[in-house]
């Protein structure tokens, strides 16, 4: 896998007049484009068979998280739109990961997510999620890679601890990543891209470092760089 491949890149934006200047240029140096909350709600579905329209996978992430029946439908709805992955959240529990298993079919990878990156310890204890972080992490993954899920969430500080737990089958999405001397945001368990990958991320997910730059595309291509070397 080359760098450039092992990058998603975030849709963020509003709408998809907005998000498609930044779709068109970043798509020929990712290996996916990710769609979520905020596209998703504005746009639906079209959103997602646009991005696919570029040629790369689409990601969606929407963090499913509600009684089984309806995560199973939904994740069939989501399965209908072209989306190649599609995001729950591991503390629905093992059925409904189960559930969006179904719901999703065999060509629609679920990815369970584990904590949140905005999350430090004192946030998962005050949620009431016994931590530390990691200890938290492996259990939720360990939990959703039993209930059929075929990846996992997680930050680039537990992206090693999760990989022992549940070995090399399982693909591992880590957000939560900035480049060497990139601001940190509101993002609270954070690597490097290289540091990600040599902890053993398959796919790292990047918005703000590629969207406030002048020029997203050669900023793709920076990271490409630093985790192929």
């Amino acid at each position: 896998m080359t760098g450039s491949d092992r990058i998603c890149a975030a849709l963020d934006f509003p709408t998809w007049s907005a998000a498609e200047p930044f779709a068109r240029a970043v798509a020929p140096g990712v290996g996916m484009l990710k769609v979520g909350l905020e596209l998703f709600v504005a746009e639906g579905p079209p959103a997602v068979r646009a991005a696919a329209a570029l040629g790369r996978p689409v990601f969606l992430d929407l963090k499913l998280h509600d009684i089984p029946n309806t995560v199973e439908g939904a994740a069939r709805s989501a399965a209908r739109s072209g989306a190649a992955l599609l995001t729950v959240h591991a503390s629905g529990g093992s059925d409904m990961v189960a559930a969006a298993v179904r719901g999703a079919g065999p060509e629609v990878k679920v990815l369970a997510v584990t904590a949140l990156t905005s999350l430090d310890d004192a946030d998962l204890d005050e949620i009431g999620l016994a931590g530390p972080a990691e200890s938290a992490v492996v259990r939720l993954a360990r939990l959703a890679v039993r209930a059929g899920a075929r990846g996992i969430v997680c930050s680039p500080q537990e992206v090693h601890a999760v990989r022992a737990a549940v070995g090399p089958g399982v693909l591992l999405v880590v957000p939560g990543v900035r480049p060497a001397g990139a601001a940190k945001g509101d993002q609270s368990r954070i690597a490097t891209p290289s540091q990600a990958v040599r902890a053993g991320a398959d796919v790292l997910v990047i918005g703000r470092p590629l969207r406030e730059g002048n020029d997203p595309a050669a900023a793709a291509r920076a990271i490409a760089e630093s985790i192929q070397e």
